[in-house]
C-alpha cells in the first residue's frame, strides 16, 4: 500500500497447489469494490488498484464468481508524514493459543488508533513467519503449502490483514535452514511485498518521513546447497550499500533475523558475521534495527557497540523462551529483558521514536539487578 495504490489479494487455502498468493490458480472471475467503482479480474487471485487518494479510508469488498468472497477497509499511505506508526513482531507463526491472543491484542491496539490521526500504518516481521511441527527425522507443516498457513497465519491475522499490510523478513523457520526447502517460494508467494514482486530484501519509503530496510540473515536456500546469504552472497550487501548512498529520509530503520547483540538464553549473537552490517547501518544513518530469532525481548544499549544504532530484540510473537538471563546482560550489552509472549508498537513523532512492547498480559522489562526499565523506550533520531 501507497499513497495513491493499493493491493488487494484473495485466496482459499481448501484446494490443492497452490490457492492463495501471488501466483495461485485463480479461483474465478472477480471483482473488487473500492472507492465507488468495481475493478475487474479473470487471471488471478489479486488486484493492484490506483488512482486513490493519499491518507483515505476506502471500504472495499471482493466478489469472486459473482458472490461475496471478503471485505476490508484500508487506508492508504500520506504522501508527505511527519507522523508514523507501525507494529514489529517477530518468531509467530505457531498456530498455538499465544499466538492467537497476542493477535488480538493486536486487533484492540489497531481499533483504538483507526480513526486517529496517526493509524497503525502497517506491520513488519523480524522473521520465522511459519513454524511447522517436529515429526521424528521429519518436520510436518512447515510452511511449503498453503494449507499450513490457514492457522499459523491467515485465521489468527484474519481481522488486522483486511486492514494493514505485513511487510516480513525471512526467518530460518522459512526455509531449508532449518525446514523443508519449498518453504522459502510460499513465504515468497504468499506475502505481498512493497514493489509487487517478491523479494528476499528490499526497502520502502513511507511519507518522505522513513525509510525501512529488509534484510535477509538465513542460510535458506530455493536451490543447491545452502549459504549465509549475507556473509557469504556479495548482491545483497552491494544493494544495502546503494540504498543507503541514496538521499537519506529523517528516519532509516532496519530489520532482519538474527541479532548481532542477544543475552540468549539460546542463540548466539550474529555479530561475528554481520558486524559489516552493524558498521554498514551506523555509517548510513540508521537510527533503529528490529531483530527476533531468540524468543523473548531484549532492548540493548544505544552505545558505540552499536555504532549509534538503537537495537531490539523482538521474537516472542507466538514462540517463547524462558530462562533467566539477568546474569548475562550486561556481558552481552543489553538494557533490560522481558519474557513475555509480545509485539511491538512504534510511534515517531518529527525527531523521537516510541516503542511500546504490548501483549495480552503487562509487559515488564528488567535490567541486570531486576530493576524495572521503563518503557515506551524512547529514541532520538540519528
Amino acid at each position: 500500500m501507497q499513497a495513491r495504490e493499493a493491493w488487494i489479494a484473495w485466496g482459499s487455502t481448501r484446494g490443492r497447489g497452490n490457492t492463495i498468493g501471488r501466483d495461485s490458480s485463480p479461483l474465478g472471475p472477480a471483482s473488487v469494490e473500492l472507492g465507488g467503482k468495481r475493478h475487474q479480474t479473470t487471471g488471478r487471485n489479486w488486484m493492484h488498484v490506483t488512482g486513490l487518494r493519499p491518507d483515505t479510508m476506502y471500504p472495499f469488498r471482493v466478489l469472486v464468481n459473482g458472490a461475496p468472497f471478503g471485505a476490508g477497509e484500508l487506508r492508504t499511505m500520506p504522501e508527505r508524514a511527519t507522523r508514523l506508526r507501525f507494529f514489529v513482531m517477530g518468531d509467530y507463526g505457531t498456530g498455538a493459543d499465544p499466538q492467537y491472543r497476542i493477535a488480538q491484542a493486536m486487533e484492540r491496539e489497531l481499533a483504538r488508533h483507526a480513526k486517529s490521526d496517526n493509524p497503525v500504518r502497517f506491520l513488519i516481521t523480524t522473521g520465522d513467519n511459519i513454524y511447522g511441527t517436529p515429526f521424528g527425522l521429519f518436520t510436518k507443516g512447515s510452511g511449503d503449502r498453503d494449507s499450513h498457513w490457514e492457522r499459523r497465519f491467515f485465521e489468527p491475522y484474519k481481522t488486522v490483514l483486511r486492514h494493514i499490510p505485513f511487510y516480513p523478513s525471512p526467518g530460518n523457520h522459512d526455509g531449508n535452514e532449518s525446514e523443508n526447502r519449498g518453504d522459502l517460494a510460499v513465504y515468497l508467494d504468499n506475502f505481498f511485498f512493497p514493489s509487487g514482486r517478491p523479494e528476499r530484501w528490499y526497502s520502502f519509503e513511507i511519507g518522505g518521513l522513513a525509510q525501512l530496510y529488509a534484510i535477509d540473515s538465513t542460510r535458506n536456500s530455493a536451490t543447491g546447497p545452502r549459504r549465509n546469504v549475507w556473509r557469504d552472497l556479495p548482491g545483497q550487501k552491494n544493494w544495502l550499500r546503494a540504498e543507503l548512498a541514496k538521499p537519506a529520509a529523517p528516519w532509516r530503520i532496519a530489520y532482519w533475523h538474527h541479532p548481532p547483540f542477544t543475552a540468549g538464553p539460546r542463540h548466539e549473537a550474529s555479530l561475528s558475521w554481520m558486524g559489516d552490517a552493524v558498521d554498514m547501518l551506523s555509517r548510513g544513518g540508521v537510527s533503529a534495527v528490529f531483530n527476533g530469532h531468540e524468543h523473548n525481548l531484549q532492548i540493548v544499549n544505544r552505545n558505540e557497540a552499536t555504532g549509534g544504532v538503537q537495537y531490539i530484540v523482538s521474537g516472542s510473537g507466538g514462540e517463547l523462551r524462558d530462562g533467566d538471563i539477568r546474569q548475562r546482560l550486561d556481558m552481552a550489552n543489553i538494557t533490560g529483558a522481558s519474557s513475555h509472549h509480545q509485539f511491538l508498537s512504534v510511534e515517531i513523532d518529527g525527531g523521537v521514536m516510541r516503542v511500546t512492547p504490548l501483549g495480552y498480559e503487562p509487559i515488564v522489562v528488567r535490567d541486570a539487578r531486576g530493576v524495572e526499565v521503563p518503557m515506551p523506550l524512547v529514541i532520538r533520531r540519528r
